[in-house]
C-alpha cells in the first residue's frame, strides 16, 4: 500500500498536528508493515499557489515552455501523480484563522484538476479519485467541531475530498489547544486514543 503523508503546520516541532499525523503514520505502518510512505512537508517545501502562470504553463505545449513554465508544469504534474498513486493519505490540517493553512490549500489546488480527479457530466460533477482512504488530523486552538467556525476547515476538507470521489474519511481531532496546558494535554491524549482505536480494528 502507498501512503501519502502531508504536514502543513508552520510550527515545526511545536506542532500538535505534526505530532499526531506522525502517530497516525506510525500506527498505520505497525498495522500494515508493507506500507510505503511518501512524505511531503507543505510548510518547509511549500508549493507555489495556483496562478496565471500555472494556467499558461498547463496550456502550453511542453516543447514551447520557457524555464518558468516548465517548472510550474512539472510541479503540478508531480504533485498530481503523487496524489493519484496514493492508496491512502494522512493530512495534518491545523486551523489558521478559521480555515486550512494556505500551504494546504495550495496542494488542494494542484490536485483538483478537471479531467484528472473530477469531471462534469450531464448529471452533475463526478469524482475520479475514489477508492482512497484519508485520515485528517484536525487541530485548533479553539473548539469548532459542529460550529459555523469550522466550515472552512474540517467541513471544507470533507467537501473537497468528496468532490474528488473520496468518501472513506476519518478525522482525528484535537481542539482547544490554546486553552491552557492541561486542556492541550488532554486534547492530544484523547486524539492519541482515537488513533489507537482506529488501528485496533484495522
Amino acid at each position: 500500500m502507498k501512503l501519502l503523508h502531508l504536514d502543513s503546520s508552520i510550527l515545526g516541532d511545536a506542532s500538535a498536528s505534526r505530532q499526531l499525523s506522525r502517530s497516525v503514520v506510525e500506527a498505520w505502518q505497525a498495522a500494515e508493515p508493507a506500507t510505503q510512505v511518501t512524505y511531503r512537508d507543505l510548510a518547509s517545501d511549500a508549493l507555489s499557489h495556483l496562478s496565471a502562470l500555472s494556467l499558461v504553463a498547463g496550456g502550453t505545449p511542453a516543447e514551447l515552455r520557457d524555464a518558468a513554465q516548465k517548472y510550474e508544469a512539472e510541479l503540478g504534474e508531480t504533485t498530481l501523480k503523487e496524489f493519484l498513486a496514493a492508496d491512502a493519505i494522512v493530512i495534518g490540517a491545523p486551523m489558521y484563522n478559521f480555515a486550512v493553512p494556505t500551504q494546504l490549500k495550495a496542494w488542494i489546488d494542484r490536485i483538483a484538476v478537471a479531467g484528472k480527479t473530477f469531471t462534469y457530466t450531464e448529471a452533475g460533477p463526478q469524482g475520479l479519485a475514489g477508492g482512497k482512504k484519508v485520515v485528517i488530523v484536525s487541530t485548533a486552538g479553539g473548539v469548532h467541531n459542529g460550529q459555523p467556525s469550522g466550515s472552512a476547515h474540517e467541513d471544507y476538507l470533507r467537501f473537497v475530498l468528496g468532490f474528488l470521489g473520496i468518501t472513506d474519511i476519518e478525522i482525528i481531532r484535537a481542539q482547544g489547544l490554546a486553552y491552557g496546558e492541561e486542556p492541550r494535554a488532554n486534547a492530544i491524549s484523547a486524539a492519541q486514543e482515537q488513533i489507537g482505536e482506529l488501528f485496533a480494528t484495522a
